[in-house]
């Protein structure tokens, strides 16, 4: 067993520290080899030592025989032992709440359990057509909250039963704990565990909320849907969500939306795209059509020529941009159809027109584009 060493030695004072230095050494070195905080094999060890040395030389009686008598003159018997003490206790403790000399040492008095709280927030999903999604509309959704009870009015008492002082707590909310150190006297607050901090109880629980004040109900709101929304855009009501306590304010709720296809239209950020066929005279002659919008029907020249893949471009005719006065486009992609059922008609028709086109194939030359791209190795 090691030698015990001198208490003024462990705590790196003199024979002639005062209190208030005794004290201010401990603090020190109590933070510095707590073994929540120090991890080296002998922390622990040096902690209690440090911790019996403070026991005596902070008690006048105890010093003054130690002084006279030495280790003969002390009985450590019994001292706390602060290496089982928490560490955020142990700084309450000595630099905590109410330190006032030798006086008493107080913890933190709060009333947490009664403070204002913000109602959770809520999610929900909004199913739109393709429509309603591009030009916006008003609609109404559907979701499930929690509300003030009906029957005891949030109270959470049935009716005609009283609300009663918490006898726990007598009204307080919190309950105290004292316990004796030999720093002096310390006092423990906590959150009453009766009444959870409300100070006060319910005779009767109400019937229908069981108590909490509050029942689960189904709330309809109206949203407006900005025009050019698109699917998976999330919109947030505030104060839609679940309700606050201790006159905390509400939660909002989060509205996922889910854009329901169009028959025919795609979409491509702001752009309506829209394939259409059309046949091998009027890819050849030209002709003048009618397509859909989402304006309505819109006539559309095709020019003799027209290629397969070529795209026309309505301009302004697309999905509004958010919060801004503008669209996008329509881009119209033409397909030219090859019949697979002719008529005899069609067939002499197509013959003769076979013969004098000639049945010479062309070999298209590479664009310029694939040439730039093998020479950079793309």
């Amino acid at each position: 067993m090691a030698e015990k060493r001198d208490y003024y030695e462990v705590l790196g004072i003199s024979r002639s520290a005062s209190q208030d230095d005794i004290k201010s050494a401990f603090r020190n070195l109590a933070r510095q080899y707590h073994p929540d905080v120090n991890k080296s094999p002998d922390a622990e060890e040096r902690f209690k030592e440090i911790n019996e040395a403070y026991g005596v030389l902070s008690d006048p009686e105890k010093r003054a025989a130690y002084d006279r008598f030495g280790f003969q003159g002390v009985n450590t018997t019994g001292m706390p032992n602060y290496a089982d003490v928490g560490l955020s206790d142990l700084m309450d403790l000595l630099f905590g709440f109410g330190m006032g000399g030798f006086g008493g040492f107080g913890s933190r008095s709060t009333r947490d359990a009664t403070a204002p709280k913000r109602g959770a927030d809520l999610s929900t999903r909004l199913k739109l057509s393709f429509e309603e999604a591009v030009f916006g509309a008003e609609k109404e959704v559907t979701f499930s909250r929690n509300e003030r009870c009906s029957t005891c009015g949030g109270n959470g008492a049935q009716p005609g039963t009283r609300i009663v002082t918490c006898q726990t707590c007598h009204g307080q909310g919190e309950v105290r704990q004292m316990h004796q150190t030999f720093l002096g006297s310390m006092v423990q607050v906590t959150t009453c565990p009766t009444c959870r901090g409300r100070g006060e109880m319910v005779e009767v629980p109400c019937s229908t909320c069981s108590g909490t004040g509050l029942e689960r109900k189904n709330v309809t709101s109206t949203v407006k849907i900005p025009a050019g929304v698109d699917d998976g855009n999330q919109l947030r009501l505030i104060g839609e969500g679940q309700p606050g306590s201790y006159g905390g304010p509400n939660g909002n709720l989060f509205i996922r939306l889910e854009v329901a296809p169009h028959p025919f239209f795609r979409r491509n950020g702001n752009d309506i795209l829209l394939d259409i066929d059309i046949n091998m005279a009027q890819a050849a002659l030209g002709d003048e059509i009618t397509i859909p919008t989402l304006d309505g029907d819109q006539s559309l020249r095709i020019p003799p020529g027209t290629q397969p893949g070529r795209v026309f471009k309505l301009r302004d005719k697309g999905v509004p941009i958010l919060n801004r006065e503008a669209r996008g486009d329509q881009l119209v992609t033409v397909n030219v159809q090859i019949p697979k059922n002719l008529t005899h008609e069609q067939e002499e028709l197509l013959k003769a027109l076979s013969r004098t086109m000639g049945r010479e194939i062309k070999i298209q030359e590479r664009s310029f584009l694939d040439k730039i791209k093998d020479a950079f190795g793309g």
